[in-house]
């Protein structure tokens, strides 16, 4: 039977081993990995979504930047696989939180270390996961972080001790990449402008390519595991994110004639700016500097400042018109997809108005799936309101119907 001591140094041997490990995958120069190479590790366990799953990566790979973190929000129906994706790619990093639920005050308690007088959350490169929509309380508390807009912002919560509330000051302390997945499709302007808003593909190839994944996985487990981590490729990128984070690379900089073009390439996209452009632009600079991160070995580097050359860019290009049209237009993907998909066929030549029920039976044809009435009434097309490509107005046969009409 072994004993307390003998555990215990078994555990110390452990983390010493680890430690060598460690040191030894910081002194190696990992060879330049493109981001189609990253693909395809990623896709095997992730099947299509492509765009997701490299904007997603590179989220998690922004926590370890000094101030580039990019924020990422998940908007679809339930059971669209919205929290495979970051769950999955999550495997590949260390030291990430995954958080079922948090209310602002268990989230400030939970992570919070005393230090004197002071009580500490240290976001510091660190990646968090909310498998569920935070508490709207507690997005509005952590706004200055999802900004950038100070490295230590002041948070006050109330703490209930021996029976009296009493309130408490929290110093939360640095930048972090933040995920979070939500079937809730509409977000307060405040939030959708500091994330990236994405949702799963939801096709039929897609949807037939992961039924196939799960029935491999769920036959066996144990199997399935096995197979995965075997894999040389994704060893080989654990271990390269390991080595990055262990590097603790201060800056990545973007040189004056790259910084030029892409200020042009990004004005030139945009013959009407908005206020939210500022951030879009930081993306796309954030996406350039991730790319730069992943292959820092083969990069220039001056006075310790690693520099972003210009296939960073054409990959962050590249990813950004991907994603871009839905982020300009304030809507989740999936959101922008019905419309193209369910709402703007319906408009036939000589159709002016279409009644809610002609959506819902649409969307049954193209997706095989109900959408519900009150998702359609509460949220959906007043989205799409919002965003200029309809307007609803009452029935003037019967006032009781809303109509569709498309702008």
């Amino acid at each position: 039977m072994e004993t307390f001591e003998t555990l215990k140094l078994q555990a110390e041997q452990k983390v010493g081993e680890q430690k060598l490990e460690e040191q030894h995958i910081e002194q190696r120069e990992f060879p330049f990995l493109s981001k189609e190479e990253l693909l395809d590790i990623l896709g095997l366990s992730i099947k299509s979504d492509e765009h997701n799953k490299l904007a997603t990566f590179l989220c998690m790979l922004s926590a370890f930047t000094e101030s580039s973190q990019i924020n990422v929000a998940f908007s679809a129906p339930s059971s669209s696989g919205k929290s495979y994706i970051p769950l999955e790619i999550s495997k590949l990093f260390p030291d990430v939180q995954t958080f079922g639920y948090a209310s602002p005050t268990s989230f400030f308690h939970e992570n919070t270390e005393k230090k004197e007088n002071e009580f500490i959350v240290d976001l510091e490169r660190k990646i968090l996961i909310f498998l569920d929509m935070p508490h709207y309380e507690l997005l509005e508390k952590i706004r200055p972080v999802l900004s950038h807009d100070s490295k230590i912002i002041t948070v006050k919560i109330t703490d209930r001790s021996k029976r009296a509330l009493r309130a408490k000051k929290i110093l939360v302390k640095g930048f972090s990449a933040v995920i979070f997945c939500s079937a809730k499709l509409e977000m307060n302007e405040q939030e959708s402008t500091r994330f990236l808003v994405l949702s799963p593909e939801i096709d039929q190839e897609k949807i037939r390519e992961a039924i196939i994944q799960r029935i491999k996985k769920e036959s066996d487990n144990k199997a399935y595991d096995e197979w995965l981590e075997s894999d040389l490729r994704r060893k080989e990128l654990k271990e390269r994110i390991l080595a990055i984070r262990n590097a603790r690379i201060e800056h990545i900089k973007i040189e004056g004639n790259l910084s030029k073009e892409i200020e042009n390439t990004f004005l030139a996209n945009h013959k009407f700016l908005k206020p939210r452009h500022s951030r879009d632009a930081s993306r796309l600079i954030s996406f350039t500097q991730c790319f730069a991160l992943l292959n820092f070995w083969q990069r220039k580097k001056i006075d310790g400042n690693v520099i972003a050359d210009r296939k960073d860019f054409e990959d962050a290009l590249w990813l950004w018109e991907k994603i871009s049209e839905s982020q300009e237009l304030n809507l989740p993907p999936y959101v922008l997809e019905l419309y193209k998909k369910v709402i703007s066929p319906l408009f036939e030549p000589g159709v002016m108005a279409v009644e809610r029920q002609h959506v819902l039976k649409k969307h049954m044809e193209v997706y095989g799936r109900p959408l519900y009435d009150g998702q359609l009434r509460k949220e959906i097309l007043p989205m799409l309101e919002t965003a200029g490509f309809i307007i609803q107005e009452p029935d003037q046969r019967d006032r009781r119907k809303m109509l569709v009409k498309k702008l």
